[in-house]
């Protein structure tokens, strides 16, 4: 590319109207059905009205953390009125049945991707009820190493963690072991949070289980399981660069506190453990090899759980029964009852992603795709929008993002699907608020890890940002 084309693009890139398309674009996406509605709707008033609610109740959520209104709500209400506008559209057309046949679809694709998290949701807080993580949480702090140690441990511990648990389970669990090893030393805290939210994001982007946009990547088979392996150097990279300048804010001969608690995983815990590994294995086979959708394995799965939860609770009992201990087994701290982990899934997290799936099924049924598609994909080209997406997302959640790009479905080769999957998922590092697990460890560490804290370090994080991409296009350079 010659530099007169390079400013003419980048002329076209901050024109006022072009930048407006792009910011309703990504936070009303569109799903992959009716990408090529029946009309334009655009521009009448039910679009316009419909674009309209999706963008204050966006408003909402991004106000989370000053409303105290789950982000849920409001995006569930949006949703029922946005499909209500395209039904009145549509049939104020005679058409009485695209509608209705686009929302199904948005419902089968909610269906696939809400089970599938359900089931893996239910291993986690059942691993976490067995004290799973409580022992590992133990075990690391009762080690004696110094803070510069723990702070390299629990930063790998949270990339490799975080490839098959989600991101926002893995920084609450290395946090909390920050927080009780590092108790007075406020700098260390500080980096080490960082530090773990830039290791979690950056472990989930090159697994299809680490965070939800792989697993749509996935799920739609525009990245193979193997494929995904791909984007560990880049990711890993992305972690790296940051952690190695952050490194040097701990002095290198700094104690943590004592403390020699122990606490044992509770009886059935490596079981879970091991049925987990079994579940994402048999995922990944009735995917690969027989073409089944993945949520098949998954609740498969989860049933497992189920039957090894009913056996577990019937050995305790007959323990109960056979020391003659005068107590019913719900009383006691090592019962165990699989609907209490199903009651302790992050269900706002799920409704959440129902209303976003609707809201955007129903925007794309009046048709706001075919503009952001040439807009990004066609006039930027696919490095330069892949690499805008991952700075987007540090925004606006990167779920909405990646479904946009899913929706538009470009025409890109796998090194680019590498490319936008890499960026989404790692660019929420930038600001403590562009991703789940940068929010929660901001409640859990409140006051000490907080927006401007994470600001700070923003540039070694975006050091780290560009080193991933120049690393994919070394290693992946073949594929793009």
């Amino acid at each position: 590319m010659n530099l007169t084309n390079y400013f003419n693009k980048v002329k076209y890139f901050i024109d006022i109207k072009k930048l407006a398309i792009i910011a309703i674009g990504f936070l009303c996406p569109v799903t992959l059905f009716a990408a090529t509605p029946a009309e334009d709707l655009t521009s009448t008033g039910f679009g316009i009205a419909a674009l309209a609610i999706f963008i204050i109740a966006y408003a909402f959520v991004i106000s989370e953390e000053f409303l105290h209104l789950r982000k849920s709500k409001p995006v569930i209400v949006a949703a029922g009125a946005i499909w209500i506008l395209v039904g009145i559209s549509y049939a104020l057309r005679g058409d009485s049945h695209t509608a209705a046949e686009a929302l199904r679809h948005n419902l089968l694709e909610y269906a696939e991707i809400m089970l599938f998290l359900l089931s893996a949701m239910t291993y986690i807080n059942a691993m976490e009820e067995r004290d799973v993580f409580n022992a590992l949480r133990t075990r690391l702090v009762s080690t004696g190493y110094s803070l510069r140690t723990i702070y390299w441990i629990s930063g790998v511990l949270a990339f490799f963690i975080s490839s098959v648990a989600d991101n926002l389970t893995t920084a609450l669990l290395m946090v909390a072991i920050t927080l009780a090893v590092g108790a007075g030393h406020a700098k260390f805290i500080v980096v080490s949070c960082i530090n773990i939210v830039v290791a979690a994001n950056a472990g989930g982007a090159f697994s299809p289980f680490g965070d939800i946009t792989t697993l749509m990547v996935w799920q739609k088979g525009m990245v193979k399981f193997h494929e995904f392996f791909a984007l560990f150097a880049p990711a890993f990279v992305n972690w790296l660069v940051p952690a190695v300048i952050m490194a040097f804010a701990i002095p290198a001969k700094a104690q943590p506190n004592a403390n020699k608690h122990h606490i044992a995983v509770k009886q059935g815990g490596f079981v879970i453990i091991s049925l987990f590994l079994l579940t994402l294995a048999m995922t990944v086979s009735l995917h690969q090899f027989l073409h089944l959708p993945p949520v098949l394995g998954m609740m498969t799965g989860l049933g497992l759980l189920q039957v090894h939860g009913y056996f577990l609770k019937r050995s305790l009992q007959r323990k109960l029964t056979a020391t003659s201990i005068n107590a019913t087994l719900e009383t006691r701290d090592d019962a165990f009852d699989i609907f209490n982990s199903l009651r302790r899934i992050e269900w706002d997290t799920l409704l959440f992603f129902y209303g976003v799936i609707l809201c955007v099924g129903g925007l794309s049924a009046l048709g706001y795709l075919a503009v952001l598609s040439q807009t990004l994909y066609t006039d930027l080209g696919p490095t330069t929008a892949n690499i805008f997406i991952g700075l987007l997302s540090a925004v606006v959640d990167n779920i909405p993002v990646m479904y946009a790009v899913l929706s538009m479905n470009p025409d890109m080769s796998l090194g680019q699907w590498l490319l936008v999957t890499l960026t989404a998922g790692v660019g929420g590092s930038l600001l403590s608020i562009g991703s789940a697990a940068g929010v929660a460890v901001m409640g859990q560490a409140r006051g000490v890890y907080t927006f401007f804290a994470h600001l700070k370090w923003s540039w070694a994080i975006a050091l780290g940002y560009a080193a991933s991409i120049w690393v994919h296009f070394l290693i992946n350079g073949d594929l793009m």
